[in-house]
């Protein structure tokens, strides 16, 4: 692996004994779907009651909804079906037909519609949070983005960026879902898990590139000349054909993908503390703590006392 290889390479130059390597910590459990859903309570009206509104054209749909087929299906699906209804019921308010029901049935209409607008930014949330695809996509048992890896990042961003335009579009009935479009989505986020691969791979690298970095930092510190041995060649050629173009590759993938991740969240109007607590802690972009910055950081500080070392040696072989 490419950080054992550097290690190997950089012990040998700078005949400096070094400490184990330490095995990175895992990245948090995402919440479990108690804690990361919101509870939606069925509507309970009478069967006459759903049928002096039936110009509204949600008989069918409610009959599909409380089938047996209706009652197993996957979150996504409960959402397109909250979203279908919501829209009939709004069409229908914005009809005719109000003025052909009776004040009881009238009330009725407005009450659904009003219950239904504020429970879909809820259904939209738990058809993303209640999926198996986008729970296991932060599957502690996944594996670092190794540095050999290519993940097809387009189609998994692209991905995310459906599920965001659907969010946002979804009171515009301009906007027409479709469901093996938003399933196909969800399919390609659980194929390759890389909220859960970069995370670790972010983790990873930090850790590396800390333990490096302070062990340069202690050949600097005991000698005053250029500790780098004969074997510097090696070493030169691993950091700059291969750490530094793997570094740069993290950073830029690293940062799309929580770019991606943190659009499609912002877009929800509701949210759930125990996501906004996973955001903060391994999501975010800005929080110190959080893997990306920790990231940035140890790669900051690893180059700068690496162009340290680098500038030791040339002075003092130049003479300047």
């Amino acid at each position: 692996m490419l950080f054992e290889e550097h290690r190997q390479a950089l012990n040998d130059a700078l005949d400096v004994a070094a400490l184990p390597a330490s095995d990175p910590d895992n990245i948090g459990a995402f919440p479990d779907q108690q804690a990361r859903l919101f509870d939606i309570p069925d509507i309970r009206e009478g069967l006459l009651d759903i049928y002096a509104l039936r110009e509204c054209q949600i008989t069918s749909l409610i009959a599909q909804r409380n089938n047996q087929l209706g009652k197993v299906a996957p979150p996504s699906q409960r959402w397109l079906y909250e979203l279908e209804l919501w829209r009939r019921l709004n069409d229908c308010w914005h009809s005719d037909v109000p003025e052909s029901l009776d004040n009881d049935d009238r009330d009725r209409l407005q009450r659904l519609i009003e219950l239904k607008t504020q429970r879909l930014p809820k259904a939209s949330w738990n058809a993303l949070f209640g999926s198996s695809e986008w729970a296991d996509s932060f599957s502690r048992a996944s594996e670092p983005l190794a540095p050999q890896d290519s993940p097809p990042l387009d189609a998994s961003l692209e991905a995310l960026d459906y599920l965001r335009r659907a969010t946002l579009n979804q009171f515009d009935p301009g906007w027409q879902p479709e469901s093996s479009v938003l399933e196909g989505h969800l399919q390609t986020l659980q194929r390759t898990p890389l909220s859960a691969r970069i995370l670790r791979a972010l983790q990873l690298a930090a850790l590396r590139l800390e333990e490096s970095r302070r062990l340069i930092d202690t050949a600097l510190k005991d000698v005053d000349e250029c500790p780098l041995q004969t074997a510097d060649a090696p070493l030169l050629d691993l950091v700059r054909q291969r750490l530094m173009p793997y570094l740069q590759r993290l950073s830029t993938d690293g940062k799309r993908w929580l770019t991606a991740i943190n659009a499609l969240l912002e877009a929800h109007s509701v949210s759930r503390p125990a996501i906004d607590a996973y955001r903060r802690e391994w999501l975010s972009l800005d929080a110190q703590n959080a893997p990306w910055q920790r990231f940035m950081k140890a790669r900051k500080q690893h180059e700068t006392s690496w162009q340290r070392l680098l500038s030791r040696c040339h002075s003092l072989a130049t003479g300047s």
